[in-house]
């Protein structure tokens, strides 16, 4: 099979499973890319951005195939339904094919499936599509931004309607892969020297967090296979910049894997004092064990314990505690475009409700005078500004003032309050939640 067939049925496998199957988009890609590793980088990046992209538009690719389509893609046979989307994909948002070989392609591709007999339908959806796809507009903002409804009415109703707009748009620009420098470890200056050698450019993003480009595979990189840097968001760096490590910290991470806020720990206490990153299962402990092992700090333990379950040897004995926790994931869409298709009003409620049970656990391993960092990767009110009300209200905690640890970028007065909730498109980087709380000092008696 030649190189474009082959992209052609990559890409229908990875969709089938992600959007017939409801396996998670950044899995199913990253396999599929780590198996063709082989194939050239531009067919590479084509497979990651139809993968991603189809992904990222369903809604609005959806509504478009059902305008020329008397057969509605909830009907439609999964295998048909998937080529039509992807080739959609190619027509409206791609212009590296033309959309006559679009078109054939995707003949061939359902004739490759069994399905000869539908040739004919599938060839007509997507020429009408092509035809018109220049007069095609739309204002409802589930398909412009190609985002569910609700999700936009809770941003519009939270933040305000212009808020709203500049995050779905943000999502749909792609966000670039960042690290951070375990600066411990390696100088800036060599990391970005290795960087270059491999022809990555990097552009400082501060918090130690570079923004790469140029980049096809990143665990290929010598500065991550020694070490040197993280995968790791500038919001989630900017997470362990807030905490106020300090040498000789005693920190225990409840819902660390795969272990990058532990990392970013240690490397702020410079290889003393001991971190302890905890998940839930044998499989997430082992993610944590893995990036141990690459990091190369030896002042980090991993271990499996259910957040949820109170461990008395910790009672009070940590200098900070980093809780991380499960949450609705829409900070990330722009990475995981899927989250957004999996998300609910309830399951929100039901994810802050666990935050809450959680927290409720950890607060006491904080011990009198340290630090609880309490942080999410989402943007909803709910998750957020109401559970870290919730906590003040109910536990022996205060906010501590954290204006002078972000750096001169962040100027938000909420950080005099402890807190930060980080917005794509308004800040360069994910959506983030970040509260920090100090334990207030035992009573002398």
């Amino acid at each position: 099979m030649t190189k474009g067939p082959l992209v052609r049925e990559i890409v229908f496998e990875a969709l089938t499973e992600i959007l017939e199957e409801n396996r998670h988009c950044h899995v199913i890609l990253a396999k599929a890319l780590d198996k063709y590793q082989y194939l050239e980088k531009p067919d590479r990046s084509l497979i990651k951005r139809m993968v991603h992209g189809t992904v990222e538009y369903r809604l609005t690719i959806d509504h478009i195939l059902n305008l020329y389509s008397k057969v509605k893609t909830e009907k439609m046979k999964p295998a048909i339904r998937t080529i039509l989307r992807m080739s959609a994909y190619q027509i409206l948002y791609l212009d590296r094919v033309p959309d006559f070989a679009v078109c054939n392609e995707a003949v061939k591709l359902a004739g490759r499936r069994g399905f000869r007999g539908l040739s004919g339908f599938v060839n007509g959806v997507l020429r009408a599509v092509s035809r018109d796809k220049e007069k095609l507009s739309f204002e409802e903002p589930c398909y412009k931004y190609s985002m569910p409804a609700w999700i936009f009415a809770m941003w519009e109703e939270e933040l305000g309607g212009c808020e709203a707009v500049r995050l779905c748009e943000s999502f749909l620009e792609g966000r670039p892969l960042m690290v951070r420098c375990n600066r411990s470890r390696a100088s800036a200056q060599a990391v970005l020297t290795s960087l270059a050698g491999q022809g990555v450019t990097a552009r400082d993003m501060g918090a130690g967090v570079f923004s790469l480009s140029g980049v096809d595979y990143p665990e290929a990189l010598e500065a991550f296979q020694k070490g040197w840097i993280q995968i790791q968001d500038l919001s989630s760096a900017l997470a362990g910049e807030a905490a106020g490590f300090k040498e000789g910290d005693t920190v225990l991470d409840v819902c660390g894997a795969p272990g990058g806020k532990s990392v970013c720990a240690a490397d702020h206490l410079k290889g003393s004092g001991l971190v302890v990153c905890r998940d839930l299962t044998e499989g997430k402990v082992s993610l944590i064990e893995d990036t141990i092992r690459r990091s190369g700090f030896a002042n980090i333990q991993a271990g499996e314990w259910d957040a949820l379950c109170f461990d008395p040897e910790w009672e009070g004995r940590a200098d900070v505690v980093i809780a991380d926790l499960p949450c609705s994931g829409l900070g990330i869409i722009g990475r995981k475009p899927d989250i957004k298709y999996h998300a609910s009003p309830e399951r929100i409620r039901e994810l802050a409700a666990l935050q809450r049970e959680i927290l409720d656990v950890a607060w006491r391993y904080v011990k009198p005078g340290g630090t609880l960092v309490y942080s999410t990767c989402t943007i909803s009110r709910r998750e957020n500004q109401e559970n870290r009300s919730w906590f003040l209200e109910n536990h022996p905690f205060e906010p501590a003032d954290i204006r002078e640890r972000l750096g001169e970028d962040f100027t938000q007065e909420s950080l005099r309050e402890g807190y930060v909730q980080l917005l794509p498109g308004t800040h360069p980087c994910d959506g983030f939640f970040i509260a920090v709380m100090r334990r207030r000092a035992a009573l002398a008696v």
